[in-house]
């Protein structure tokens, strides 16, 4: 895989762990808290980040999290802050209405930790982790479709999209189709049966990660819809972040990476010069942020030795310039979501 998520290891390996947020000194010096400042933590998780955020000199931090559990958990941090933490149960691409309705925007900077956190992993009923038997649900809020229903209802052609497109799994069409067929017999309801049948199937070789961990990466994906959130929530941050606001976004594999790395060299006018446009054709719109440094940055050798699962973590970062925001191209949508299928050929 072209960049594993570190949240992705595999779970018989990576259980127990506490949640260490990864890339933290980094990601705070990016987003400059100053006093008075108002930052949005998009994915609130352990509070690691809006930690770091509140010891700067009167900061205020909204932040979010569509994991309940985290919510729940936040409530001691929130009563420490004395006013100056609001918690929210929501989406990330919800930031934009959630500011508003909080009366919290415009924003002096936006930071998002993207993928699973090391508690979901740890929480066997949770079913993001085949490390132990549990439920296959890996839902982060607790509702709607589960990856139980999306295995034993979707059609193999899906399933093989989900594995190759959201895992960048090889065999995707072999588990595709044995998932069919076992499907028959008995329903998937546990993490167990899925991830001895992908390790039957496709089985690795010796040191390599877990069968399962690529297939099991992007049923996660697709259950919560990851990348569709996170594009969602790159452009929210566009709209609400000031002139001068600072935006950073640690991804952990090359799925996520890529889409950052795509909005922001978009916004930042990365390879429009005058020179390659026809005569009488439009100047391209001005960059609505400033891309700053070598990027991606990555964690030093001490915090991969300390924290393996921040092996494969990438930051990037931007300030917001005083352009209006830009539209989603149709390239970076594609980007979120699996390619149409002639459903004639299917």
């Amino acid at each position: 895989m072209g960049g594993d998520n570190s949240a992705d290891l595999d779970p018989a390996q990576s259980g127990g762990v506490r949640h260490v947020p990864v890339l933290l000194a980094e990601a705070v010096a990016a987003l400059r808290p100053r006093a008075g400042g108002r930052y949005l933590d998009a994915t609130f998780g352990a509070g690691g980040y809006t930690r770091a955020i509140l010891a700067a000199d009167d900061t205020k931090v909204l932040a979010l999290d569509r994991d309940p559990t985290a919510i729940a958990a936040g409530a001691d941090l929130v009563q420490a802050s004395g006013g100056r933490l609001t918690l929210v149960e929501a989406r990330f691409s919800e930031l934009e209405r959630v500011a508003a309705a909080q009366g919290f925007s415009p924003l002096d900077g936006v930071v998002f930790d993207i993928g699973v956190s090391s508690m979901q992993f740890d929480e066997a009923e949770r079913g993001f982790s085949f490390r132990g038997d549990g439920p296959l649900d890996m839902r982060m809020e607790g509702t709607g479709s589960s990856a139980a229903d999306l295995v034993n209802e979707a059609d193999e052609e899906t399933l093989a999209d989900i594995f190759y497109f959201y895992g960048e799994e090889r065999a995707a069409r072999r588990i595709a189709r044995a998932i069919a067929h076992d499907r028959k017999l008995a329903p998937f309801l546990s993490t167990k049966p899925l991830a001895e049948l992908i390790a039957r199937v496709a089985p690795g070789r010796p040191g390599d990660i877990h069968p399962a961990t690529k297939s099991f990466q992007a049923l996660r994906i697709a259950v919560n819809d990851e990348l569709g959130q996170l594009l969602d929530g790159l452009a929210a941050a566009e709209r609400v972040l000031i002139e001068g606001g600072r935006l950073a976004v640690v991804t952990f594999h090359s799925l996520e990476d890529r889409i950052v790395k795509q909005f922001l060299a978009a916004r930042c006018g990365r390879g429009e010069t005058g020179s390659r446009r026809l005569p009488g054709e439009a100047a391209p719109p001005p960059a609505s942020f400033i891309c700053e440094g070598r990027q991606p940055i990555a964690p030093a050798r001490e915090e991969i030795a300390a924290n393996p699962r921040a092996r494969s973590a990438k930051l990037r970062h931007a300030t917001r310039t005083a352009a209006p925001p830009l539209p989603l191209s149709d390239q970076l949508m594609r980007l979120a979501r699996l390619p149409a299928r002639d459903k004639g050929k299917a």
